[in-house]
């Protein structure tokens, strides 16, 4: 399912930089939600998975801006 956010969403892509996500893929329970994002600084659009998007920093909704982005995302599964 593709669905156009109505209201793009400021967000960090791990590796690519900052810029608004206008869109998002969702391909059902086996895979991540893609985020379908224009850079800030390339103007370059990624369709990003889910484990390398971070929302920016917001002081309104107390979402602070942190030192570092991590650039190691976690596997995810079940551990045993």
């Amino acid at each position: 399912m593709f669905t156009q956010l109505t209201v793009p969403l400021p967000v960090h892509v791990i590796d690519k930089g900052a810029g608004l996500a206008f869109a998002m893929i969702d391909y059902g329970p086996e895979h991540n939600l893609i985020w379908v994002t224009a850079l800030d600084d390339s103007g370059e659009i990624w369709c990003a998975p889910n484990p390398k998007v971070r929302m920016q920093a917001n002081w309104t909704t107390g979402r602070v801006k942190r030192d570092r982005i991590e650039t190691e995302v976690e596997p995810q599964g079940d551990d045993s």
